[in-house]
């Protein structure tokens, strides 16, 4: 169950993903870490980890069971790229998430949405990069 239910916002079975993918969620600020995760869930994915620091992400890149990722790209004034570069190391796809650009030359061919976003574009964006749409 979705921690918060929008207000008459129900999604179609149909409109879920055939299989719930699982992700982890790295972002520094609690409320719109639970935001995001609770979008997740409204979408049909599952949401297998959290982290709000590099230690906690890199953590769970090494003990945690997920297929896609989904990056805060300053976290607490650190940059994400210990953790995107774990990512890569274990061949598992990502997207930024940020208010700017994620200075990150190494990353730039990545896809990033802009913070503030809508559950609409994060579910186009998790539909490209996992092939489900």
């Amino acid at each position: 169950m979705c921690r918060f239910q929008a207000k008459g916002r129900r999604l179609a079975a149909e409109a879920q993903p055939a299989k719930k993918a699982k992700l982890l969620v790295v972002e520094d600020d609690a409320m719109i870490r639970m935001v995001l995760a609770d979008m997740l869930c409204e979408l049909g994915y599952t949401v297998a980890a959290e982290a709000a620091s590099i230690d906690e992400a890199l953590e769970a890149t090494r003990k945690t069971d997920f297929d896609f990722a989904i990056l805060d790209a300053d976290l607490k004034g650190r940059s994400v790229s210990p953790v995107a570069d774990a990512l890569v190391a274990r061949d598992i796809r990502f997207v930024f998430v940020t208010g700017s650009d994620h200075g990150l030359p190494a990353y730039r061919d990545r896809p990033t949405l802009r913070k503030p976003f809508q559950i609409d574009a994060l579910k186009r964006t998790l539909q490209e990069r996992l092939g489900t749409g």
